[in-house]
C-alpha cells in the first residue's frame, strides 16, 4: 500500500477516534484498518497508538506523525487543486470553524448563497469559541475574534469591528445595583468565558484615568458567548457581549446596558487561513466571498431586522 494511503488511514483513525469508526468511514473492515496501522508501526519502528479495550490514544511519536501527515495530505490536496485551477471551478470539502454566535448569526445565513455560487464545494462547519489551530484541527478557514489571532504564520484578514456592550437583566440590577464606574464591577458577578482568558480582560478609557484593563471574575463561566448570553438574560450577572447579539434584548428591555460611556470597539472578527504560496481555489473563493459581504458594510447593517453593528470603520 502506498504511503499516501497509509497516512490517510492513520489520520482517519485518529480523527474518528478508533479503528472501527475509521473503517466505517473508509468502507473497510476494522481488521483491515488495524492491520494497516500495525504494518505502519512496524515500518516506522515506533508505536503510534496506546491501545485499551475501549479507546486508542496517540503516543508522543504518534502526535508528531499525525501533525505532519495532516500537513502532507493537505499539501497534496492543494497541489491537485492548483494543478487544475486554470480549468476547473473551486471544488472539494471546505472545512470552516467560526466563533459560535458570529458563525450562527452572521455567517451561516450566507452559506446557502455561497454554496449556490460554488456547487462543487462541500462544507464542514464547526461552531466553537475555543482557539483553533488550522493545521492540527484540519481546517481550511477559521473566523475568530481579534484576541485569538496570535500566529504570525497565519494570514488574518479583518471582516468587521466587533463592538461590545456591558449589560445585565433588569432583575439583576434591581437586586445588586447598577455599576457607575468600572471599578464597581469588582463587587458584581461578571460572567466569563472559559475558553479564552483574554475575552475576560475588559478595557476602559477616560480622560482622568487613561486606559486600564480589568480582569473580570464571577461565579459563572461558560465555553461559548451564546451560553453567556443566555445566562445574562436569566439574571445571573453582568456580561460584555457583541452589540449585534444583545441589541434585540436591549430593544425589548430584557437587558439593560451599563457603563455606556466607556466604548468597547477594540475587538474585531478576522478570517484566518494558512499562509501558503498556492492557496486553493475553494479557500480563496470563500475568503473573497466573506470580504465582499462584510466590507465596507456588514450584511447585518443592511437589514435592521438583524440588529447588528458589526461594521468596518
Amino acid at each position: 500500500m502506498d504511503k499516501t494511503t497509509e497516512m490517510t488511514i492513520f489520520v482517519r483513525a485518529v480523527d474518528a477516534g478508533g479503528f472501527s469508526a475509521a473503517a466505517r468511514e473508509l468502507g473497510l473492515t476494522p481488521s483491515a484498518v488495524s492491520k494497516q496501522i500495525r504494518r505502519l508501526e512496524e515500518r516506522l519502528h515506533t508505536r503510534l497508538f496506546q491501545r485499551t479495550t475501549r479507546r486508542i490514544h496517540l503516543t508522543e511519536a504518534g502526535q508528531h506523525y499525525h501533525q505532519r501527515c495532516v500537513e502532507i495530505l493537505r499539501a497534496i490536496e492543494e497541489a491537485e487543486n492548483a494543478a487544475g485551477a486554470m480549468s476547473t471551478e473551486p471544488w472539494g470539502t471546505l472545512r470552516i470553524a467560526a466563533t459560535v454566535s458570529f458563525g450562527r448569526v452572521q455567517v451561516l445565513p450566507l452559506i446557502n448563497e455561497f454554496m449556490a455560487r460554488y456547487p462543487q464545494i462541500d462544507i464542514e462547519f464547526e461552531l466553537t469559541d475555543r482557539h483553533v489551530d488550522l493545521v492540527e484541527d484540519g481546517l481550511d478557514v477559521a473566523i475568530q475574534w481579534r484576541e485569538q489571532v496570535d500566529d504570525p504564520d497565519i494570514v488574518a484578514r479583518r471582516l468587521c469591528i466587533n463592538r461590545r456592550i456591558i449589560c445585565a437583566a433588569p432583575a439583576y440590577l434591581a437586586r445588586n445595583g447598577t455599576p457607575r464606574a468600572p471599578e464597581d464591577l469588582i463587587a458584581h458577578n461578571c460572567l466569563t468565558l472559559s475558553t479564552l482568558d483574554e475575552f475576560n480582560d475588559w478595557a476602559f478609557t477616560d480622560a482622568e484615568h487613561g486606559t486600564r484593563v480589568l480582569r473580570m471574575h464571577g461565579s459563572f463561566r461558560a465555553n461559548t458567548a451564546d451560553a453567556l448570553h443566555e445566562a445574562v438574560r436569566s439574571g445571573v450577572g453582568l456580561a460584555r457581549l457583541s452589540h449585534w447579539l444583545v441589541a434585540p434584548d436591549i430593544a425589548a428591555a430584557r437587558l439593560t446596558p451599563v457603563l455606556t460611556e466607556y466604548p468597547h470597539d477594540d475587538s474585531a472578527f478576522f478570517v484566518l487561513y494558512a499562509h501558503r504560496r498556492y492557496l486553493s481555489r475553494k479557500v480563496r473563493a470563500f475568503v473573497d466571498f466573506l470580504i465582499d459581504k462584510f466590507a465596507p458594510i456588514a450584511p447585518s447593517q443592511q437589514s435592521t431586522s438583524r440588529h447588528s453593528v458589526c461594521a468596518t470603520p
